[in-house]
């Protein structure tokens, strides 16, 4: 079990009254990443409203601001119970027996054009063995591809983008390995963190986008970018790609500096906390979900 700490602060000046906010920073709550403590500060004092989307556990924190400035701090301690799995012994599912929310992660979406690297995918995966071995590859092949580079690349960059270009950061990663999997038929969904263990010459602790994949009907994470440990993931946002998880969605004209974000993993004698490290199993943070064909009738 890991034990994270992590704090996030957002400041923003209201250049207009009347500004409204969607934020997604609160931690999943999840069967095996469980929330010890949290707390929300909202400076001016706001009644927010928060609100969990029911198949991803992802929590969207709403606010109307009049007038500002606005600082958001939130604070959060979590344990993660992570599933560890035998990568020669995760199969691909089928996909008529999907399950509809999993489906829903095989169709391409606004930065993920799988509909357009289908040749690709096939022609550099589709003669792999289906597995966990075969997205492990895709992943590793978008890392020696792709060259992690801050400032590359734009709100609009997608996974076409990234592969003509070759560099990005870690949403361009996740993207492009989002895009090939689809175009094989595996689900795969964009997630959002926080960059635990990354080098610090990369810049100050920042969000962090990775990739679950749906494997033998349990979500694994991989991520192609390769600068963060996975076991120190916390998840907070899931979607089809970066337009379902910013981590603010801003209605209103605001001026603001970059967020503030800081983590650390909790060791204390007699607890059965352990440091992230890298590994070579299958991680995950989900239990299995019930298998059901996507298009069964009755």
């Amino acid at each position: 079990m890991v034990r994270i700490q992590f704090a996030i602060d957002l400041d923003y000046a209201l250049n207009a009254p009347g500004v409204d906010f969607v934020f997604n920073i609160h931690a999943a709550q999840t069967p095996r990443q469980r929330i010890v403590s949290e707390s929300l500060q909202l400076t001016p004092t706001l009644a927010p409203t928060i609100v969990t989307e029911p198949h991803t556990a992802a929590r969207f924190l709403r606010l109307h601001v009049d007038n500002g400035p606005l600082h958001v701090a939130y604070r959060a301690t979590l344990d993660i119970d992570l599933h560890l799995g035998d990568p020669d012994h995760i199969p691909e599912t089928p996909v008529n027996e999907l399950p509809l929310d999993a489906l829903a992660y095989i169709y391409p979406s606004r930065y993920c054009q799988s509909d357009r690297l289908a040749m690709l995918a096939i022609s550099e995966f589709g003669h792999l063995p289906k597995g966990y071995r075969r997205v492990e590859t895709i992943c590793q092949w978008v890392n020696r591809h792709v060259t992690f580079r801050p400032a590359t690349s734009s709100s609009t960059t997608s996974a076409i983008d990234t592969l003509i270009g070759r560099v990005g950061v870690c949403r361009d990663f996740a993207h492009l390995m989002i895009a090939i999997c689809r175009a094989l038929n595996i689900p795969a969904r964009f997630t959002t963190g926080i960059d635990y263990g990354a080098d610090p010459a990369l810049g100050p602790t920042d969000f962090h986008a990775y990739v679950e994949v749906f494997l033998d009907q349990r979500w694994y994470i991989f991520d192609p970018s390769g600068t963060a440990i996975p076991m120190g993931f916390v998840r907070i946002g899931t979607g089809r790609d970066a337009a379902d998880v910013s981590y603010a969605t801003i209605f209103g004209s605001v001026n603001s500096p970059p967020p503030l974000i800081s983590i650390s993993a909790l060791t204390e004698p007699g607890q059965a906390w352990q440091l992230p490290q890298r590994c070579p199993q299958a991680l995950s943070t989900d239990t299995p979900v019930a298998t059901q064909s996507a298009c069964a009738t009755h």
